[in-house]
């Protein structure tokens, strides 16, 4: 499991491991209200991206990231 610190580094990687193998890749989101953190993780099976924040404005752009990601999900490239 890879942690990555600087967001756009997180996305741009996560990026590029979903378009490497759709049909295997999958995330997952989860928040720890009592800590305040925010957890994503991304997966093929072989690799694992995970990014925590605990920053408010961080949470934007974790719901754009995710809207374009499900935005490639459902279009019909694959």
């Amino acid at each position: 499991m890879t942690l990555i610190t600087i967001w756009e580094d997180f996305e741009k990687s996560a990026e590029m491991l979903y378009l490497s193998d759709p049909l295997n890749t999958r995330y997952s989101l989860k928040y720890s209200h009592s800590k305040g953190i925010v957890i994503v993780k991304i997966t093929d099976n072989k690799k694992c991206l995970l990014y925590k924040t605990e920053v408010q404005q961080d949470v934007r752009k974790i719901d754009n990231f995710i809207s374009n990601l499900i935005r490639h999900m459902a279009s019909n490239d694959n």
